[in-house]
């Protein structure tokens, strides 16, 4: 290929000279063979969306706050049984659990004395939803719910719950010694099964000293109205019980009860296996807007 190009000169006399020139510029058809790159374009993967809330956990979390209006305050039976109907229709899966979950496998149980891990689902001044995991033989000692009307549905496994109430009232506060030794009645002393109805306590009534023993793993869904509060009186306490013959006391008939029916006990510090392992609940998430 020829490229001409020119190049104008001014002369001092004036005049203009054009000079020419030719230049020779070869250009070789060379094949040029470009290299392909792959680019791989590493994108992050979005989060998984959060689990859809089931119908009835969203249900539940509702009624409750409707229901629950405070401390002092007992729900109306009707409250009651509306609380019942839903807890009785919930299944593992609502809160996010399955039996193929490795907690539930006995192949992982440990050594030694089994813990019991919490979480807790919603929690306000009003009411709470804790789940509690308990090993095959776990034990959640024997314990007091002041002020709080609770409802208790097992999801999953068999459970022993034995409960009283206390007999004389007027000492049920806490202004009693601290061994005081005082009657009970028993009110649940049984095994239960998942799927069963759901169990329900009182301030003073339905059991309100409890406590589970694991037969299976097990887990447990409370609904706590109010929640314990230590600033607020609502502390948990520890009891130890006692077979009725084995204190005399003259101010009870004890001759004329049935000794499976009744007992002592007695409030003792915090059980060493009452230790608990809190743990982030990572199931479905109630909207509370």
């Amino acid at each position: 290929m020829t490229m001409e190009a020119g190049l104008v000169e001014q002369r001092r006399d004036g005049a203009v000279v054009e000079h020419h020139h030719v230049s020779k510029v070869r250009c070789a058809n060379k094949h040029i063979k470009k290299k392909r790159f792959n680019r791989r374009i590493q994108r992050s993967l979005p989060p998984p969306p959060p689990p859809e809330v089931p119908m009835v956990l969203q249900e539940l979390f509702l009624s409750c706050r409707d229901v629950f209006k405070g401390p002092g305050d007992v729900p109306a039976p009707c409250d009651v049984q509306k609380l019942c109907r839903i807890l009785d229709n919930m299944k593992p899966e609502d809160v996010g659990l399955s039996s193929r979950l490795r907690f539930f496998s006995p192949k992982d149980l440990v050594k030694g004395t089994p813990i019991v891990t919490h979480t807790t689902i919603y929690k306000c001044n009003n009411f709470s939803l804790c789940l509690f995991f308990l090993p095959a033989t776990a034990v959640i000692p024997l314990h007091n719910h002041p002020e709080m009307t609770v409802f208790s549905k097992l999801l999953l496994g068999t459970m022993h719950i034995k409960s009283y109430d206390w007999v004389d009232l007027d000492n049920s506060n806490d202004s009693a010694p601290f061994s005081q030794r005082r009657l009970a009645r028993l009110k649940t002393d049984s095994d239960f099964t998942a799927p069963c109805n759901t169990s329900v306590l009182y301030p003073t009534t339905g059991g309100n000293i409890h406590e589970f023993t694991a037969i299976t793993t097990c887990a447990v869904l409370d609904v706590l109205g109010p929640p314990y509060s230590k600033d607020d009186g609502r502390d948990c306490s520890y009891y130890k019980e006692f077979p009725l013959s084995s204190v005399s006391n003259g101010e009870n008939s004890v001759t004329e009860m049935e000794d499976e029916s009744y007992g002592w006990l007695e409030e003792i510090e915090m059980p060493e296996n009452s230790h608990m392992d809190e743990i982030e609940y990572l199931g479905p998430q109630i909207n509370d807007h």
